[in-house]
């Protein structure tokens, strides 16, 4: 199998699922939006994955390709019914190109934080053999404010009440990340706006507790990575 992989900032990458692809012996194609990488042909691929980045989705005068990605990414959603999966910003990118509207938050989640799973997501394949609640990593000041139509809310958390989605059997998306390394909070941190965010949210020091917070969950992180990436090919007929 073939994966086209959408990537914003080259530090925001699939994480942990990269040994997972390795594992299944899937190869992928990244396609890095923020350096002039052209969106691609879709049917040499098998689904597409879209990582986060510190762009806004409306940001569309500044970063003019968001307009060609959310175009790709309903076609490749609505057109082909090809399975996607998005993380933060693609999370995001999923619902504005299905119809749905993104937002500033209210409260910007930046952390590790808990999400609940709703009714819709304890049935959903895609959070199956997860708890009610999921400990997760959190670092978005924007959120999903309008659902899309035939789009179902999988969790939520008092702070955003859109966590993760689904469409169809074929897509799903969420606000939050499972998909920690050992290097990512340090990594992430070193983004202009991320760091700017973090600091807001914690103080000049949030980052060593943020980093120490991490490596406390990772094991877990890693565990429910492995767990959706298992049921993200289930639900989506790869395997």
């Amino acid at each position: 199998m073939h994966f086209a992989l959408f990537q914003h900032v080259a530090c925001e990458h699939p994480g942990v699922f990269r040994r997972f692809f390795l594992d299944d012996g899937i190869d992928t194609t990244t396609i890095q939006l923020d350096e002039g990488d052209r969106i691609p042909d879709f049917s040499r691929f098998d689904a597409l994955l879209v990582m986060g980045g510190p762009m806004d989705v409306w940001q569309v005068d500044e970063h003019p390709w968001l307009s060609q990605e959310k175009a790709a990414i309903r076609h490749a959603v609505v057109g082909l019914k090809m399975p996607y999966l998005g993380f933060c910003l693609g999370h995001q990118l999923l619902a504005e190109a299905l119809g749905g509207e993104v937002g500033p938050s209210k409260q910007p989640e930046i952390g590790i934080t808990e999400v609940s799973l709703t009714e819709v997501g304890i049935k959903s394949p895609f959070l199956k053999g997860l708890g009610k609640t999921q400990k997760c990593l959190q670092w978005h000041s924007a959120e999903v404010t309008s659902v899309p139509e035939g789009a179902g809310v999988l969790a939520s958390s008092p702070a955003c009440k859109v966590q993760a989605l689904s469409y169809g059997s074929h897509a799903f998306s969420m606000q939050y990340h499972v998909e920690l390394e050992e290097d990512t909070v340090p990594n992430w941190a070193a983004i202009p706006e991320y760091k700017s965010a973090l600091v807001n949210a914690m103080g000049a020091d949030g980052l060593q507790k943020f980093k120490a917070d991490a490596d406390a969950g990772m094991e877990g992180f890693n565990a429910a990575a492995r767990v959706l990436y298992s049921n993200f090919m289930t639900a989506t007929g790869l395997r």
